[in-house]
């Protein structure tokens, strides 16, 4: 039977990830935790564990609590928000993945930690980005995603922890709220459409990132997990891939269902992160070695997203 941990349940992956496992799983088997003393409405249903991981006891009080098997550590400093308060970030992120990988060692079958395409940087092939490529971050969050990695595949080479992970785009949900990254224009920019409103970029028109629709992010991190060891042939983390578009695309698309919908650019810090990401992923790895294949491109995602907030978003 799996008992599975999700630490950092209540963001925005977190929580549709949980959702998600708890549909497959049985609710009672997929305990949310998070900093808040209560969990967010959509993960009420189910157990939950306020848990600050950078506090060891408490994790492992859970873990004996549930009988954890399974931990999905997702709690994370974002790029954007990362640069403000880079020490802290740096803390966080690797103090954390570093908790989690020692309770892998005796308590875990196996844990899953998200990278993401941060662990690029300027000197990386821009178009097409390798599995295996010059890897030269510029953000702390992307350095200690780097760092990350390199613990995760130390750990299944020296103690057999069968850890595993994606590099993710951008991704884009409705569920939540986005945490802090620099690709959140492309959920915001929704919000703003749907209410009404014209929106702000703070990236300029033809910024090109590869992008992810939440449900095709769940299912890979699933996947990934169900699949067989044998066929994780990747320990550090896998490219994943979707789509690639730039606000000015984005836009016209939304425009496609709201025509006087504005935008404006005014690119602040967040461009210089931007620009030194990849436009666009070879995720072939995780294609052949586990069979990833996504469902979501632009015009999905957009109908998806304005469907679904439509019936969300409170108006003034």
């Amino acid at each position: 039977m799996d008992k599975i941990l999700i630490i950092g349940a209540c963001g925005q992956l977190g929580t549709e990830l949980t959702l998600k496992l708890r549909e497959l799983k049985g609710t009672d088997n997929v305990i949310a935790s998070d900093l808040r003393d209560e969990p967010i409405d959509l993960l009420a249903n189910g157990p939950y564990e306020k848990l600050n991981i950078m506090n060891k006891e408490s994790f492992q009080i859970i873990l004996e609590k549930h009988g954890i098997n399974q931990v999905y550590h997702l709690a994370a400093v974002l790029s954007a928000k990362g640069e403000q308060n880079p020490h802290f970030a740096w803390q966080l992120n690797m103090e954390s993945l570093l908790t989690v990988l020692e309770a892998g060692k005796e308590k875990l079958n196996k844990i899953y930690w998200p990278s993401s395409i941060a662990v690029f940087g300027p000197d990386t092939p821009k178009e097409n980005t390798p599995q295996n490529t010059v890897m030269s971050p510029n953000t702390v969050y992307g350095i200690s995603k780097l760092a990350g990695e390199r613990w995760c595949e130390y750990y299944f080479e020296k103690y057999g922890v069968d850890v595993r992970s994606l590099r993710y785009p951008g991704l884009i949900g409705y569920k939540a709220l986005p945490g802090g990254g620099t690709t959140d224009y492309a959920v915001d920019i929704y919000h703003k459409a749907i209410a009404g409103e014209s929106y702000e970029c703070f990236l300029s028109e033809n910024t090109m990132l590869p992008m992810m629709y939440m449900d095709d992010a769940v299912k890979a991190t699933i996947d990934l997990m169900e699949t067989d060891a044998k066929n994780v042939k990747v320990r550090s983390s896998y490219n994943l891939a979707a789509m690639s578009f730039t606000p000015k695309e984005i836009t016209a698309e939304i425009q496609k269902h709201y025509p006087d919908f504005k935008v404006t650019y005014n690119p602040d810090f967040r461009q210089k992160i931007a620009d030194s990401w990849p436009g666009s992923i070879d995720d072939s790895a995780a294609r052949n070695n586990w069979g990833w294949q996504h469902e979501f491109g632009l015009k999905e995602l957009t109908e998806t997203m304005i469907t679904n907030l439509k019936k969300t978003i409170v108006f003034d």
